[in-house]
């Protein structure tokens, strides 16, 4: 109820109660106070050590036959994206994620600014709205009734996944 209207309900005579309703906060768990997180911590990982294992199924990209490989020319970026973009290149690097190539595929770099202010590198590989967003309501919708929620950190996400040898020069981009 807005304040003009409790105002003129008061003037009216109506009789007005007030209630203070305070939750108590919750303590805020971390992902160490987990029982399986604590039980198996090699499997949750600070930073990943490397490129994955091989296993039996690796991820595959799939084209469309005869489509001819995809190439754009590099974003120009800032001074400061420039220096991101040479750290993160070389800790990948290092790490054996990526690797020089000579592929005749390639799309440009690009980086947004994440919550707390660092930079994100992405790779520009979307089509524009070849999908549509969901709407927030039914996302919403399908939320309803949960109590835990989970986001994942999809940089180590996505270097978890092993690509097909033959797929990798499919993931090139141009610096």
């Amino acid at each position: 109820m807005s304040c003009m209207k409790a105002n003129k309900y008061l003037q009216k005579g109506y009789t007005a109660i007030l209630a203070l309703i305070t939750e108590q906060p919750k303590k805020e768990r971390k992902i160490e106070d987990i029982a399986v997180v604590h039980d198996f911590p090699e499997v949750f990982l600070e930073d990943l050590p490397g490129v994955p294992p091989k296993r039996k199924i690796e991820f595959q990209i799939d084209l469309i036959p005869g489509v001819a490989p995809i190439a754009k020319a590099p974003y120009q970026l800032a001074p400061t994206e420039m220096q991101e973009l040479s750290n993160q290149l070389q800790e990948l690097l290092d790490k054996g994620f990526i690797r020089r190539s000579f592929s005749p595929w390639g799309l440009p770099v690009l980086f947004v600014i994440k919550k707390d202010g660092s930079l994100c590198m992405c790779i520009k590989v979307t089509i524009k709205n070849r999908y549509p967003l969901p709407r927030i309501d039914d996302l919403f919708d399908q939320l309803q009734g949960s109590s835990h929620y989970s986001k994942i950190d999809l940089r180590s996400g996505y270097h978890q996944l092993r690509i097909k040898e033959e797929d990798i020069p499919k993931t090139a981009f141009k610096n």
